[in-house]
């Protein structure tokens, strides 16, 4: 039993495929260093010696185990299989907080970066907890979310054209949930990291979602609550638009992800689309964005009377 995803130091390319098998072989990509820079001209630019350390000798990449970012790894007692599959989130994120000169002091504890897949219904839900003093890795929530009207040969089908060009369909198909579950299970998480309770009103603690667009939150999880049959969320109720904080300090417009890594030359880890890897690319952005000094405030906030009319607060803003 074997499925392939991409090798995360492509661009773009699905000419190679690494395999991930039950018995994990000994195959890998090569050591490589992975450093963040830039060229641009920004504010206070950090050096990029400073924003990842410089691997040992001994690590390598290694691809991630996507039933362990679920909750539903049961090798945990295979040497084989730890050596061959990475089961840390924070592995490709670390940063040492101490060594910037310009990092402000941020009004929330925690930003939780979320990238949804899916635009018929949510497919993926990862969110990426990353503390708002130190930038380091918090925690990771990460499911894969099953289709509530469709067919199984229409989800085959769909997740055969999502998936299946990045090799990890079979995944999908064994760890799928409906949205309902995955919610209760989000909730669960929130309230475990003291972020949310629902005597509070429902709305997040020193704590704020950023997305790279409006689309998530604005449009996708009210179109997936109706489809699911639920009420929308109350902590769904504002977030940080990463697009428009850029366009704020860089002073320059990024119409996405990709834009805003090539401007500050921030090389692609993993596979674009597959939503953990985009998380985990968009939260590197926002370390870059806080290292240089960014301040990030809430950019969009939905009326508490009529949830369906946003109010966008930055006057200068990515339309």
């Amino acid at each position: 039993m074997a499925f392939y995803r991409v090798s995360p130091f492509r661009y773009g390319s699905l000419s190679s495929l690494i395999p991930y098998v039950s018995s994990p072989s000994s195959l890998s990509p090569p050591v490589r260093t992975f450093t963040l820079s830039a060229s641009i001209s920004t504010p206070h630019p950090s050096p990029p010696s400073l924003l990842t350390a410089s691997p040992k000798a001994s690590d390598r990449w290694r691809p991630m185990c996507l039933y362990y970012t679920q909750g539903k790894c049961t090798k945990m007692d295979d040497p084989t299989h730890l050596e061959t599959f990475n089961h840390n989130c924070s592995r490709e994120l670390q940063v040492n907080a101490a060594n910037f000169q310009h990092l402000q002091s941020q009004h929330l504890d925690f930003f939780l970066v979320l990238d949804l897949e899916g635009k018929i219904e949510i497919l993926e839900f990862p969110v990426l907890m990353i503390n708002a003093k130190t930038m380091d890795v918090v925690d990771l929530f990460h499911r894969f979310v099953r289709p509530s009207e469709m067919s199984e040969q229409r989800i085959n089908e769909y997740i055969e054209g999502k998936y299946g060009k990045l090799g990890v369909d079979r995944v999908w198909h064994d760890t799928s949930i409906p949205f309902k579950e995955v919610i209760q299970q989000f909730e669960a998480w929130l309230t475990q990291h003291h972020l949310w309770t629902k005597e509070m009103g429902g709305r997040l603690d020193q704590a704020a979602f950023v997305t790279c667009g409006n689309w998530d939150l604005k449009t996708k999880v009210p179109q997936q609550c109706k489809v699911s049959k639920m009420k929308l969320p109350p902590y769904f109720m504002e977030w940080i638009n990463l697009k428009d904080v850029y366009l704020n300090f860089y002073k320059r417009r990024a119409t996405g992800m990709m834009t805003m890594m090539k401007e500050l030359q921030i090389p692609l880890l993993g596979s674009h689309h597959l939503g953990i890897d985009d998380t985990k690319n968009i939260a590197r952005v926002l370390q870059r964005m806080l290292a240089d000094g960014a301040l990030l405030q809430i950019t969009a906030r939905r009326n508490a009377d009529s949830p369906e009319n946003v109010e966008f607060l930055f006057k200068n803003r990515i339309r």
